[in-house]
This record gives C-alpha cells, structure tokens and sequence, in this order.
C-alpha cells in the first residue's frame, strides 16, 4: 500500500496537468490497479501556496520549449584603455551550446538584426527568440525576426531571472574567463571569446546536461577498468591547454 501511495505521489508530481481521475484511469489501464479517484485525491500532495493552478509556469513553458528557444543577450567589458566594449552572445536553451558572438563598440539595432542572422543562417530549427527589454531590440529588429519563423519572447521589466539561462552564461564568461585577463583591443577580445566558446562548447563539463557536453567529442575506445576508481592506464590521459593555461581540457589518447 505503501507503494501505491508514493506512485501516486510521483504521477502528480511529474505530470501537473493530471487529476484524480486521469491518474486512476491510468494506474487502471496502464498498470492493472483498480484505485478509486477518491482514494487518489486523498493521496495527492498538497499544492504549494501562491501556485493555484499548479501547471504551465514561466519555468515550465522554458523546459517544454527548450529545444526551439533561443535566448540573447548583451553585456560589457573594459579593455586595458578603459575603451567599453559590447559582446552579445546568443545560446540555445536546450543544449546550452553558445551559437554566436561578437563584440562591437558602437551597438546599433541594425548591427543587432545583422549578428542575429548569422546566428541563424538559412535554415532555422527554433521557433521563439528570447531577450530583456532594452531598446536596442526596436520594434523593427523584432519584426524582421518574423521573416526567420521565430516568434519573440520578451522578458518582464526588471525581472533578469525569466532569461536566466543567458545571464548565467553571462556569468560563467567573466568567472571563467574575463576577470582572468585584460583586453587589449576589439580584436584581441573576439579572439579570446572564440578560443573559450570552443572550450565551453566542446570541452567544459554542464550540470545542466546531467553532466555533459553540448558538443561531446567522440569517445575513444578503452578497456573497462576493474574499479571506477582505476584506469587501466593512467598514462593516457591527455592534458590540452586553453587560453595559454586558464583552464584545461582532459581526454584519453587512443591505444
């Protein structure tokens, strides 16, 4: 009995569009329980306040939408003149994978609308663009998004949570990489943001991922070690350095 509570609990838990009578239809159906909707309800975990519908939130429309979601973004950094220079960054939710970047020191809609092509190219996959309100994404820019099937999502004023996933980014670029370093030009920071966006492509772990890899590379081909904790040959672990030895990327060399 014990059992049938607590799989009655996770039904709930893990689909919030259900109520009593689709949970007992299912364990009737699916599984061969014959359970009262009375007796289910009397098991439902309780709603948490201020939640009275309980399903489709902000997060939830994100995680059921992740894979057509792009989400973008600006933010600043100084170079070594104290010249303030813009990087917009583009991302895609689903992955986390950074598609685009690029830094200018005079942002305008058109150079925007510009970026935002080429991070899409001609065949786009995704369906909603998401971004805060600053006025650098003018009416026209959201307009023109139209054209690319992609349907604009704009976040409330002062709320820089409902484009978390982007601000994160944002933070993970000046932790990992830009408080670690001075710009010396334009140049110089494109440079830099290219060699740690093939990193955090292709070579930094995400616990979002489970943990993984937006862009895994291919797995070498190894005996099973006899412990988790052992390799077979610890001498084929390869070391590669980034950004002249900011971080590193660890790999197993082929046999």
């Amino acid at each position: 009995m014990l059992e049938l509570r607590e799989l009655i609990r996770r039904m709930a838990r893990e689909n919030p569009l259900w109520g009593q009578e689709r949970i007992a239809n299912e364990l009737w159906v699916k599984l061969g329980l014959q359970v009262s909707p009375r007796t289910v309800r009397k098991y439902l975990p309780k709603p948490r306040s201020g939640y009275p519908r309980g399903d489709q939130r902000w997060t939830t429309f994100l995680a059921n939408h992740a894979q057509a979601i792009l989400a973008c973004d600006f933010f600043v950094t100084v170079t070594c003149s104290f010249r303030l220079l813009y990087v917009f960054v583009v991302m895609e939710h689903h992955s986390r994978r950074l598609i685009h970047c690029n830094v200018t020191a005079h942002p305008s809609a058109l150079w925007t609308r510009q970026q935002l092509r080429e991070a899409l190219g001609y065949e786009s996959r995704y369906r909603y663009l998401l971004h805060d309100r600053d006025s650098i994404f003018s009416a026209s820019l959201d307009s023109s998004m139209g054209s690319f099937g992609l349907r604009v999502l704009k976040s409330p004023p002062r709320c820089p949570t409902a484009n978390a996933i982007c601000e994160r980014v944002i933070g993970t670029i000046r932790r990992e990489c830009l408080d670690w370093l001075i710009p010396l030009s334009e140049a110089h920071l494109r440079r830099v943001l290219r060699a740690w966006i093939g990193h955090y492509n292709r070579g930094r772990p995400h616990m979002a991922l489970g943990p993984g890899v937006p862009d895994p590379p291919p797995a070498v081909p190894r005996s099973m070690p006899k412990s988790r904790h052992l390799l077979a040959d610890f001498s084929s672990v390869r070391s590669t350095a980034v950004l002249g030895g900011l971080h590193h990327e660890y790999s197993l060399a082929a046999a």
